[in-house]
């Protein structure tokens, strides 16, 4: 697939300048380059009605607190109770923040008419596998549980992530399942790592030039997996879950050429093959982590737009 004109415009921006590449950096360097690039190409933060910073208790004392920001979209009453998506950002379980996502939080917010938690999970190195797989099941549950404080409907809720949000968001659902727990109305996967020893087509063809490529991959699951006895775990590599039935509806936002584009396909086949409601959206001649970058690639607005409708259809009463 050929890439679109501005996605190859900003690869050759990036090489002409000699950019170190994830893999190049160290975690606080990586850290920070993430965070000017989001920073840089994100669109314009859209009003809301409120933000408010939410600490949430951590599974173990030991864990501390999971920080966490929910948005009310700008037509909300001050006293509605709202359906709630909980959103987990990417970044390789190593790097990305709630900053660098508060544009795209605002846009699902009103876009999707339910308030939305950004939950802060710990990274990688510092707290490996299985550490945000944790808090994120933790902060769906304390949420749920407290949501009357919170201004929410516990009843009404959705997952949502990109990259390796994407994967905690849909490990997530298969926790819930598995556990008996209530079951989110919808998933919206944003480019998931599903397969973390994937060998499927994508990963060879868009290894290298593309942005995310094959060492820096490899760079993200060593500090996420440092126990390569872990890289087969299923909350790690959703594919592996054996079971994909009773999970809520997804849509999947899938970019042309990137490395996880066959993963993220074969993942929804699995939940499709399930009977599990599947909509897929392949935007073509895109990157992996477009969707943030709404002030170069239009697509990532219209993107946003499909995901923030889903929402609102799903969450809907």
């Amino acid at each position: 697939m050929a890439l679109d004109p501005k996605a190859q415009a900003m690869l050759d921006m990036v090489y002409r300048v000699g950019a170190p590449r994830f893999h190049e950096l160290d975690v606080h360097q990586a850290r920070r380059s993430f965070e000017k690039l989001q920073f840089a190409l994100r669109p314009d933060l859209p009003a809301v009605a409120s933000v408010t910073d939410v600490p949430i208790p951590g599974v173990h004392a030991r864990d501390g607190v999971i920080m966490a920001r929910l948005y009310r979209p700008l037509d909300a009453a001050q006293d509605a109770i709202l359906p709630v998506t909980f959103y987990f950002h990417g970044g390789g379980w190593c790097v990305g923040d709630i900053p660098s996502y508060d544009a795209l939080c605002r846009e699902l917010a009103n876009l999707g008419g339910c308030a939305v938690l950004s939950v802060d999970y710990r990274l990688a190195p510092e707290h490996p596998f299985p550490g945000a797989v944790e808090d994120a099941l933790q902060a769906v549950a304390w949420t749920l549980a407290n949501a009357a404080m919170l201004g929410v409907d516990p009843t009404r809720f959705a997952l949502a992530g990109d990259s390796a949000g994407g994967t905690l968001s849909a490990v997530t659902a298969l926790q819930m399942r598995n556990d008996g727990a209530p079951q989110a109305a919808h998933q919206i996967l944003i480019y998931p790592c599903t397969d973390i020893l994937s060998q499927r087509p994508s990963r060879r063809t868009y290894a290298n030039g593309y942005f995310l490529d094959t060492e820096s991959l490899a760079w993200f699951f060593e500090k996420y997996l440092p126990n390569q006895s872990d890289w087969g775990d299923w909350r790690a590599s959703p594919l592996l879950a054996g079971r994909f039935d009773r999970l809520p509806p997804a849509t999947f936002i899938v970019a042309g050429c990137d490395p996880l584009t066959d993963d993220c396909k074969a993942y929804a086949e699995a939940l499709g093959t399930a009977g599990v409601p599947v909509t897929v959206h392949e935007f073509d001649g895109m990157l992996h982590g477009f969707i943030t970058l709404g002030k170069m690639f239009p697509q990532a607005v219209t993107a946003v737009e499909k995901a923030g409708l889903a929402l609102r259809a799903a969450l809907a009463r």
